[in-house]
């Protein structure tokens, strides 16, 4: 287990209602409506969130790698997520892959970016050990 030796952000949420409820922060700036998925819901769902939330984190991860090694990220610098809910011995679990598009980087370097990367980013720290992810370049 990893200890935290500085706080530097606390994200805060409230929800209500599970997979078929909503979710907010208690600054405002995220308000969502969820549905489970393949139901008829208009909303989002945790998987849909956890995607979004690990390639944001895995790009600022990149791009904090990058400028250690003076490496210039493209601006077009893109992460297609894909997280699986499936079943696992008496309950239920998720994988993710990451597919990483880095336009105009050597492909050596850019897997070097990406190893660099899967070793900082906090979503790939919190996930190591416990679940499937896969990171490959486009």
């Amino acid at each position: 287990m990893t200890t935290l030796d500085k706080v530097l952000y606390t994200a805060r949420a409230h929800t209500t209602g599970g997979r078929d409820g909503a979710s907010r922060t208690d600054d405002g700036r995220l308000d969502v409506k969820l549905s489970s998925p393949g139901t008829s819901g208009t909303g989002t769902n945790p998987e849909q969130l956890f995607a979004a939330g690990y390639s944001a984190c895995f790009i600022g991860a990149m791009k904090a790698v990058a400028g250690k090694v003076g490496v210039t990220i493209p601006q077009d610098l893109a992460i297609d997520a894909e997280v699986d809910l499936g079943q696992i011995p008496n309950a239920y679990g998720i994988a993710v892959r990451l597919k990483v598009s880095l336009p105009g980087v050597d492909k050596a370097k850019a897997q070097e970016l990406v190893d660099a990367a899967h070793q900082v980013c906090p979503y790939s720290n919190a996930t190591r050990g416990n679940i499937d992810v896969t990171i490959t370049l486009a």
